[in-house]
């Protein structure tokens, strides 16, 4: 076990340390530089956010009034650059999150897969892992999930806190069985707006933001318009909302198309929800990973940092060992790998729609659509329709059953 945990930390140290060093280009990472975010558009938040009010006439700014803490969270080491700040504190993020899943897996019950779907997985990202905040979102998420079934309260108040940093961690709660935690979290999400709105200006502007933006090339329902280009559509691919997204005819259509398959995957959640009759120890995780992925794959827009969400997730899932998770984890390490060569690597294929990109869109988007399907399967399956398997009697038993008998 030594071995393992002293092989676990050297490949988490020799990956990060490959990962900082292409984020602070020691090394140029092949594609379009992916830090820009961090210094031309989070550092342009910071200056806003740090005078008390929300970049209100920046219509990129589309997160809950929560992600203030993680773009000013670089004002804590003041001795540093504002873009070397921020990925020193991603690393850290990234090892807590490791440690978090390294003590869980070393429990009864338990094992250290999590860790190694972690270590593994988030370096497939590449430099883009650790130049957007949502590494920090999810190990809020992580902490909140193995906390669920022995500090439900524990477990609400991180969901509700991570709901208001970045709104898909109130997907946690899907498979929480006990009141307190959902109880928790509406209280802890309620204070956090609350506290916002009253000592901030445009706390909430983010919802309008985030309800004007269209279909991204990235998303499955921009396939149509990959090949749709192929054949006479006359669009545009153009940077709309923080995103490069399509514009012209039909582009609503389908945008409203993803937001109803949205609507039926939280319909078949509740419908699981309602129907589940038997919520074990990993249970929590299993629903919370499912669900993440529905809402990830109808989405309008899957940024490629949305992979780290279901990263941590799957890791989660895999500390236990008796999940089911296994098949849809080992699909979205895949789609993960697929997705750094999409992007940053082969972007300007994506963009102009040639059929490199759209095979590295199909290819990705599929092994998420795989992934999804068989979590659902399986998750259905474990708790709703699987008959449990009685356990083999044993000697006592069966010797007391024999004199009752006679």
């Amino acid at each position: 076990m030594r071995r393992t945990v002293a092989l676990l930390l050297v490949t988490w140290g020799t990956t990060r340390l490959v990962l900082l060093l292409y984020v602070l280009k020691v090394f140029v990472f092949p594609g379009a530089d992916v830090t820009t975010d961090v210094s031309v558009i989070y550092q342009g938040w910071y200056e806003v956010l740090r005078h008390g009010t929300f970049p209100l006439d920046d219509v990129t700014w589309q997160y809950p009034p929560a992600a203030a803490v993680a773009i000013l969270a670089p004002a804590l080491l003041p001795f540093l650059d504002y873009p070397t700040a921020f990925f020193v504190l991603a690393c850290l993020a990234d090892l807590v999150v490791l440690c978090l899943l390294g003590y869980a897996g070393l429990r009864p019950g338990r094992t250290l897969r999590g860790a190694w779907v972690w270590v593994l997985g988030v370096p497939l990202l590449g430099p883009t892992v650790y130049s957007r905040y949502d590494l920090m979102v999810t190990a809020l998420a992580v902490a909140a999930l193995l906390a669920g079934a022995r500090h439900p309260r524990l477990m609400g108040a991180l969901a509700g806190l991570g709901a208001m940093v970045k709104v898909w961690p109130a997907l946690l709660l899907v498979g929480a069985v006990r009141r307190r935690a959902w109880v928790s979290a509406a209280v802890t999400a309620a204070a956090v707006g609350a506290l916002f709105a009253v000592s901030m200006p445009g706390a909430f502007a983010f919802l309008t933001f985030q309800r004007d933006r269209g279909t991204e090339v990235e998303s499955l329902g921009g396939l149509v318009f990959h090949i749709a280009r192929h054949f006479g559509w006359h669009g545009e691919v153009l940077l709309n909302y923080g995103s490069i997204e399509f514009l012209g005819p039909h582009v609503q259509a389908v945008s409203t198309a993803a937001l109803l398959l949205t609507a039926l995957a939280f319909g078949w959640v509740l419908l699981w929800r309602l129907s589940a009759i038997r919520f074990r120890s990993h249970t929590l995780a299993d629903a919370a990973f499912t669900a993440v992925l529905m809402f990830t794959v109808t989405s309008r827009v899957i940024s490629p940092q949305y992979m780290v969400w279901l990263v941590g997730l799957a890791a989660v899932c895999l500390c236990f060992r008796a999940s089911r998770m296994t098949p849809p984890a080992v699909l979205l390490l895949l789609a993960t790998f697929v997705t750094v060569l999409e992007f940053p690597v082969g972007f300007s294929h994506v963009v102009v729609s040639d059929w490199y990109g759209i095979t590295l869109l199909v290819l990705r988007n599929g092994l998420l659509l795989a992934a999804t399907v068989t979590a659902a399967r399986r998750l259905w399956r474990s708790t709703v329709t699987e008959t449990p398997v009685a356990p083999f009697p044993s000697q006592a038993t069966r010797s007391k059953e024999t004199r009752v008998s006679s």
